[in-house]
């Protein structure tokens, strides 16, 4: 399967269900759509079956003495409905995440047909040219096969294997983790901050948030090491700075422990990298991209790169650090006003500069 055009079939379907389009397509409206699939036909004539056998070992008149072939057949008919309805619950609870918002288009597009088809979404139906067939199988598992003009192949799925997997706690498609949220409670933790600047019942930071002062950058005498910022008409103030080196240091094993735990799911770990952290983006920049497929070409394949390599650990690792700290950290670093008034305030950048000249030939003996 190419990657490229998987990822461009999962941003297309995404585009379409999206879209009112359909809705002033004339030609649609005024045709038939026959969006019954009808997988219950599989069930035909098992009712009759059920009953000729449940006659039969009452009577006595099977085909071996004890009836045990015939009890084996009644059971596996008796079980058949809560099976499928098992298996539809699964399937359908499965491809739900093609419709998440920060869904990873390098999942298999196959799975986002196949639950437009099961969602009767416009352009997926029988009419189409799709179809969904059950089959009972004589093990007592079902399975479902999706074909139609849009899949690479034919999807089958067995009602069996995909509770196997489910029960193993690994998913048949990639829900990509909710890094915002993660990132912003990542911050509180940390240890940069002081309590009092956390929201105790939301455990969130607070508007007025300040990273705490030994975090600050100072001049030789103890000072604050101020960056001076030109805000327009001849007039700066100063900015705190801080000390990038310390607060990383501070944070990194935070960070690692986080990483640590995203990476216990692997499948969430490459959503992951392939929505936010592979590219290195900043946050606004993934929000302003027209496709959600952050990474491309540098994507993570859920075929090829499971279980991760040690080395993609690592690079992950540093990664997730590097986005923390340009999309998250950043805000409570940059333009930060200094707590002592007077040096808060808007001054002349001229006279400024005249009386920072003015201290280094004071400083240096120089008159």
């Amino acid at each position: 399967m190419d990657k490229i055009k998987n990822i461009e079939k999962n941003l297309l379907i995404k585009q379409i269900n999206q879209s009112d389009a359909i809705a002033y397509n004339k030609k649609f409206l005024q045709t038939p759509v026959d969006s019954n699939f009808n997988v219950l036909k599989a069930f035909e004539g098992t009712e009759k079956e059920y009953a000729r056998l449940e006659l039969a070992i009452k009577d006595g008149k099977c085909q071996e003495e004890g009836c045990q072939m015939e009890m084996d057949r009644v059971s596996y008919l008796r079980n058949a409905p809560t099976v499928f309805m098992n298996f539809m619950e699964n399937v359908m609870g499965e491809l739900m995440v093609t419709d998440e918002e920060n869904f990873d288009p390098n999942n298999n597009a196959d799975y986002t047909i196949a639950n437009c088809m099961l969602n009767d979404r416009p352009g997926f139906t029988k009419t189409d040219g799709y179809d969904i067939e059950l089959r009972l199988l004589s093990d007592g598992s079902q399975q479902l096969m999706f074909t139609g003009p849009g899949f690479f192949e034919p999807l089958v799925l067995n009602s069996s294997s995909l509770q196997i997997l489910l029960d193993s706690d690994t998913d048949l498609i990639s829900s990509t983790p909710a890094i915002g949220k993660m990132m912003a409670k990542l911050l509180t933790e940390v240890g940069i901050f002081a309590s009092e600047m956390i929201n105790q019942e939301t455990k969130e930071l607070l508007p007025t948030a300040k990273i705490n002062e030994e975090f600050i950058s100072t001049n030789i005498d103890g000072t604050p090491d101020y960056l001076i910022i030109d805000i327009g008409n001849g007039k700066g103030r100063n900015t705190l700075k801080y000390d990038m080196d310390k607060i990383e240091r501070k944070v990194t094993p935070f960070i690692n422990a986080e990483v640590a735990g995203i990476l216990s799911s692997e499948q969430e770990a490459i959503a992951a990298w392939n929505m936010y952290i592979g590219k290195g983006t900043s946050e606004e920049e993934d929000d302003q991209m027209v496709q959600d497929a952050n990474a491309w070409k540098s994507s993570w394949s859920y075929e090829t790169d499971l279980p991760l390599s040690q080395d993609k650990k690592v690079l992950f690792m540093k990664k997730y650090k590097e986005y923390f700290m340009k999309n998250y950290l950043v805000q409570f670093t940059t333009n930060q006003l200094p707590s002592v008034q007077a040096d808060a305030a808007v001054f002349d950048m001229a006279e400024m500069k005249k009386a920072k000249a003015q201290k280094f030939i004071d400083d240096n003996n120089l008159n």
